[in-house]
């Protein structure tokens, strides 16, 4: 299946979750936020929420600063 992350279509496989999909990214572990079209996904539930085709998924990380 087709998925939109950060602006860029990417191929996974049917049925990911967003758990998958981090893990594919190799996003890294702490200090990030993700949005599926458009609602925050908690991460108590990445392992459990699937990604539908055709989705758009935003990854953010967090960065210190001044």
């Amino acid at each position: 299946m087709e998925v939109q992350v950060n602006g860029q279509w990417r191929a996974f496989p049917d049925g990911s979750t967003v758990a998958d999909v981090m893990r594919a990214i190799d996003a890294p572990d702490r200090g990030v936020a993700v949005a599926l079209d458009g609602e925050v996904v908690r991460r108590g539930t990445w392992a459990q929420q699937v990604v539908p085709a055709g989705a758009r998924l935003e990854i953010l990380t967090a960065v210190q600063g001044g």
